[in-house]
C-alpha cells in the first residue's frame, strides 16, 4: 500500500508549451526592434524612468503577455518577489491568511521579518472552514506545500474573492509559471510572484506581475541605482522564458513515463512510484525498506546532479537525485528514510531507471 495519495498539478502539453511560446516571441516582437533584440540592452539609472530602458521594456511585455496592469523585475528571486508583493500591501503586526500546512522557509522568513500574524485555513476543503476573524491579506502557494494537498487555485481564489473582496491575494507561483494554463493574477490574484532562474533565466532576479497601484508603490521604494534590474540581465530573463514551456513540458512526460514504469516493477526493492509538486514537479520514489539516504550515496558518481541549484535552471541538465523538500519532511520526517525525489531536468526515462536500478543494486549488494 502506498503511503500516501498525491494530486499534482495538471501539466500542460507540448502544444500548449508551444503556444505559449509563440505568443511570448510574438509580444517581443511588438516592443523591440530586431536590432534591438540582439543587444545586451542598456545600463543604469535612465533620467525620467530611474531603471534601464530595456529592462522597462521587457517588464511591459511580462504585463502584456501575463494579461497583467504591470510587471517588475526585483532582486532576490523568487524569495524577494513575495517578500516586496506582502510588502505592497500589508504593515506589521497585520494578518495574513495560509494554507494549513508547512509554509516554505524563505517564506516564513519573510512572514517573521514582517512580523505578521498568521491564520490559516485547510485550502484543500474551504467550505468547511470557520474563520474567526477578516484576514488583511491572503498568500497562495501555487504547487503543494504537502504531500496530500489537492486544491484547485482557481476555485481557491474565487473562493476569497467572493468571501473577502477587499483584501489583497498574493499568489506564490514558482515552479508553477509555463507549466500550467494560468498563473495567479490570471486567474483572479492580485499580486503574483515567482523567480525567473527556474525558467532558464539569470541568477537571483525575480518577478512581481498584477496590481499597477501596489507596483507603483514598489518601484518608489526601489530607488537605488543598485536594486535595479540591469538590461541585459532582463533581456536574459525572456531569453529563459521564451525556451522554458516545451523543455518543462518534456520534463513532465519524462515523470509520466517514469512513473509508469516503476509502479510497473522493473527495479526492484520500489514500493510505490509518483508524481508530486514538490516543489518543482518531480517523481518521488518510495522504497520497501528504508534505504532512501543509502541510494542518494551513490547517485552523485553515477552521474546525477546531488543538489538543485536552482531547481530548473539553465543549470541544471543532469537529472536530480535528491531528499524529499523542506516541507514535505515537515509533513512526515520519516520520509527522509524511505522516499527520494528525481527531477529528470533535460534527461529521457532510460538515463534516470539506469542510474536508480544500479544505486539500488549497489545498496541491497
Amino acid at each position: 500500500m502506498p503511503s500516501f495519495k498525491t494530486y499534482p498539478l495538471e501539466s500542460i502539453g507540448y502544444d500548449e508549451a508551444l503556444r505559449k511560446q509563440f505568443r511570448l516571441v510574438d509580444e517581443i516582437t511588438r516592443h523591440f526592434k530586431g536590432s534591438e533584440f540582439l543587444s545586451r540592452g542598456d545600463l543604469g539609472v535612465v533620467p525620467g524612468l530611474n531603471q534601464p530602458r530595456y529592462t522597462k521594456k521587457v517588464e511591459e511585455i511580462l504585463a502584456a503577455y501575463f494579461h497583467a496592469e504591470a510587471a517588475m523585475l526585483v532582486r532576490g528571486a523568487g524569495t524577494a518577489a513575495i517578500r516586496m508583493a506582502l510588502h505592497s500591501y500589508l504593515r506589521a503586526g497585520q494578518t495574513l491568511l495560509v494554507h494549513d500546512a508547512p509554509i516554505y522557509p524563505t517564506t516564513q522568513t519573510s512572514i517573521e521579518m514582517m512580523s505578521l500574524r498568521t491564520i490559516r485555513a485547510d485550502f484543500n476543503d474551504l467550505n468547511h472552514q470557520q474563520l474567526s476573524e477578516s484576514p488583511d491579506g491572503i498568500l497562495v502557494q501555487y504547487t503543494r506545500q504537502k504531500p496530500d494537498d489537492s486544491y484547485d487555485m482557481a476555485k481557491v481564489l474565487a473562493f476569497f474573492k467572493q468571501r473577502y473582496p477587499s483584501v489583497p491575494i498574493v499568489t506564490d507561483d514558482n515552479y508553477a509559471v509555463m507549466k500550467v494554463h494560468k498563473i495567479g493574477v490570471e486567474l483572479g490574484a492580485n499580486l503574483s510572484c515567482f523567480s525567473t532562474f527556474k525558467l532558464l533565466g539569470p541568477e537571483g532576479i525575480g518577478c512581481i506581475v498584477g496590481a499597477k497601484s501596489a507596483i507603483q508603490k514598489l518601484r518608489s521604494e526601489n530607488y537605488s541605482g543598485g536594486s535595479q534590474v540591469q538590461g541585459h540581465e532582463a533581456i536574459d530573463v525572456l531569453r529563459g522564458l521564451t525556451y522554458a514551456p516545451v523543455a518543462l513540458a518534456a520534463q513532465a512526460n519524462v515523470v509520466t513515463e517514469l512513473v509508469e514504469r516503476l509502479n510497473g516493477n522493473e527495479i526492484p526493492g520500489i514500493s510505490e512510484a509518483y508524481v508530486a509538486n514538490a516543489q518543482s514537479k518531480v517523481l518521488l520514489v518510495e522504497f520497501n525498506q528504508p534505504i532512501a539516504e543509502k541510494v542518494l550515496k551513490y547517485t552523485n558518481d553515477l552521474g546525477a546532479a546531488p543538489n538543485p541549484v536552482g531547481a530548473e535552471s539553465k543549470y541544471e541538465i543532469v537529472p536530480m537525485f535528491y531528499r524529499v523538500s523542506g516541507t514535505f519532511k515537515k509533513f512526515d520526517p520519516n520520509l527522509l528514510k524511505t522516499t527520494i525525489r528525481i527531477n529528470p531536468y533535460r534527461c529521457g526515462a532510460d538515463t534516470i531507471m539506469r542510474i536508480l536500478a544500479e544505486s539500488v543494486e549497489k545498496v541491497m549488494a
